[in-house]
Formats: structure tokens, sequence, C-alpha cells
């Protein structure tokens, strides 16, 4: 298989995916909750797989993970993950923990698993109950294989707004093994994690133990998913989840392994691609916005600043409409509730300098607004304060955006 070279010797695997990783399957059907695109879907390992997961911090959250979270606190291991669009089965009481729970054993009862050794997630409309005749129709019609258009079918299946599939793949060099690692990913609107922004699959071969697998996605979850955002909105249901089957056949990993770096990096890089993705696919949006922060006296602050640049209504509209208006910028960094010296403060627009020590600077305003125009744009800011960065991603703010969420549930 083709790969791209990148840093660490960490290669991208070019049109990779969840199954690009020995020992998966995958499968997604039309179960007739949505009017014909598929709506349900399964990843299953060959073996039991170590578990990790982190969710939404609102207070608001879903059924599913409600099930999910006790599932993976009886072992530590998870083997399938059903998943259904359509239907966020959110704030539906005690009905929708009933469903969630019948969802997870009617899927143990096809796969002939344990119960706890299934995971479940649900998206989509807030307040509905779940069509459970339909569920129980759709989960007994998957039937997992390991091609590309299984994982297609199942990347499908789990997008709501979506305007694009969302998936990518890596490999590594561990113990002198080669280990892969895949991932699928939905989020398009309701993105404003504090833990994730989304559903989000990931699958490796690395053998690892469930709660060292936990560290390492905490970690990466707080410079990845959490550092995106495209309307404010934290959902009821975000989710990531990462299964690993041991059968690449490392050594098994611990942070005192001489190659966790790597597989740290290696999980980096896979949730970096799936939030630029998201960020990317926000609803309506046009462009792509990075915001890095450098020179800054703690990561914490140079993270809070970069999210709240990204974040910012009159930022995102300014760069919909290819309006250079710095002032946007340094406003938001002032709310933010970060530390730093608003009097050396330098903004850029790409490699266009329109502030420097906080002071306004001549610059074309024809070339910064030709810059604005492309479908990435990066926004860079430098605080000279210490050696701390941090990095957000998000999108612009576009007539679109109402118009999608104005009629979401039509």
């Amino acid at each position: 298989m083709e790969t791209l070279k990148s840093a660490n010797n960490i290669n991208k695997i070019e049109d990779g995916n969840i199954l690009t990783v020995r020992g998966f399957k995958a499968a997604g059907v039309h179960a007739g909750l949505r009017y014909s695109k598929k709506d349900l879907g399964v990843i299953f390992s060959e073996v039991p797989a170590s578990c990790a997961a982190v969710y939404t911090q609102s207070l608001v959250q879903a059924a599913p993970l409600i099930v999910t979270k006790e599932s993976i606190q009886k072992e530590g291991t998870i083997q399938a993950v059903v998943v259904n669009s359509a239907c966020a089965n959110a704030c539906t009481g005690a009905q929708g923990l009933k469903d969630a729970y019948e969802m997870r054993a009617i899927c143990a009862d096809k796969f002939s698993l344990p119960e706890h050794y299934v995971a479940v997630a649900s998206t989509g409309v807030i307040g509905e109950y779940m069509q459970m005749e339909k569920i129980k129709t759709g989960i007994w019609q998957l039937e997992p294989d390991s091609t590309t258009s299984s994982a297609e079918d199942f990347q499908t299946a789990i997008l709501t707004t979506d305007t694009v599939m969302k998936h990518v793949a890596y490999e590594a060099v561990i113990d002198g093994t080669r280990v892969t690692m895949g991932g699928a990913a939905k989020g398009s609107g309701m993105i404003h994690p504090n833990m994730a922004t989304m559903l989000g699959f990931i699958t490796t071969d690395v053998k690892i133990e469930s709660k060292y697998l936990q560290k390492a996605l905490s970690e990466v979850t707080d410079v990845t998913f959490n550092q995106i955002t495209v309307d404010g909105d934290t959902s009821t249901n975000d989710m990531v989840i990462v299964l690993a089957n041991g059968l690449a056949g490392n050594h098994s990993l611990t942070p005192e392994h001489e190659d966790w770096d790597v597989f740290v990096e290696l999980l980096k890089n896979v949730s970096i691609d799936l939030a630029k993705m998201i960020a990317k696919d926000g609803e309506g949006a046009t462009k792509l916005i990075e915001v890095n922060v450098t020179g800054a006296s703690s990561k914490k602050d140079a993270q809070i600043i970069a999210k709240t640049i990204v974040g910012s209504n009159l930022v995102k509209s300014a760069v919909y409409g290819a309006d250079a208006n710095w002032g946007r910028i340094i406003g938001a960094m002032g709310r933010s509730g970060a530390e730093f010296n608003p009097h050396q403060v330098d903004i850029y627009f790409g490699d266009i300098n329109v502030l420097k020590n906080s002071e306004p600077v001549t610059f074309s305003e024809e070339e910064a607004a030709e810059y604005l125009k492309g479908h990435t744009v990066v926004l860079n800011v430098q605080l000279f304060e210490g050696n701390e960065s941090g990095t957000a991603w998000g999108c612009d703010l576009t007539y679109d955006y109402v118009k999608i969420n104005a009629s979401y549930r039509t």
C-alpha cells in the first residue's frame, strides 16, 4: 500500500480508514430511520479490544453515553460499536435509556457477544424516541466485512448534516513491528467540544491496556478535538471511542515503553486530521480557519486564545467576507480570559503582518482580501510572553448556516 511520508517515521496511508487496520470489519445499512440514506452501522473487531473513550462535558448527556460508559467500565474491553443516525436518543428519559440498553442487547445477540462488549452511539434530533423495531431489524441486517465499500457504508450511516465522509489512517513502527491506526468521524454542526465534538471512532492493532489507552486519548483530545469549534454549541452525544485489538503483536505499551511517544504521536495525527475535517465541514462553511498562538506564558492560555479567536462570530464572518479586520481578532483575545500583555501583540493573516507590537501597520488590503478568499485561512498570533503555543480550528460563518439550522427537523 502506498504511503505518504510524515514526521517521526509516522506515515499517512492514502485513502486509509478504520478498516485499514487488521482485524476490524464494519457495515452500514438503511434501517428506515431516514428517508433513503444509510442510518445504522457497526464496527466489529475479530477479537475483544482494549477500549478508551471521552465524552461530552455537557450536563445533558444522551442515553447511549450512559450505556457505553457502563460497558467500558466493566472490563475496559469492547468488541462491537453499534451506531445510528437520525435520532440522538437524548432527553428521552427512562424510555430512552431502556432503548439504548435494548440496542446494546440486540447487537450482542447478533454477534454472540457479552452485552458489555458492545458500545452504543447515536446522533440526530434531540427529544425524539428511537424506532426500536426498525433498529432491531437493521441490526440483524448488519454483515460486517473488511472491504473499502464496507467502510464507506459505515461512514455514510453515521452522517447527519455532514457533506463529506471523514476518514484517515496512519502507520508507524513500534517494537520493530508495523502498527496501523484508522479513524472515522461525523460532525458538522453543534460543534464546540470540551471533549470531542461529534462522534469519532478510532481503530488500531496496537497492543495496549485500557488504562494506558485512556491516558493517551485524554492527553491527545485536549490538543485536537477540544480545539475545534463551529458554532459554540456542545452536543449531548459527543463521544470519541478508541478500540485497540492488539493484533500487531507488539509488547504491551505503557508510558515507560521506549515507543510510547510514537504511539501518542500516531493517535495525535489521526485525531488532528479528523478534527480538521470536522471544522472544515462545518454547516454552511466555505473555509477552514486555523489559528496559531505562539509566545504564550502557558499552553492553557495559548489554547484558550486560539479557540476564542476561531470561535468568534465576528472573526468567522470577516473571514467569510474576506475582510482583513484584525480588530476582531484582538477583540476576541481580550475577552478570552487568558493572560497576556495587550501592548505587545503581533497578528498575521497568513504571512501578512497587520499588527505589530499592538500597533497597526501598513499592509495591502487587496493582498489580504485575496488571501482570505482561499479555502484555508491561517491566522497567526505572537504574544512574546514565553515559549508555549496552541492551535485551534474552525470555519467561516455563512448565510447557509442559518438556513440549515432553521430547517433542521424539516
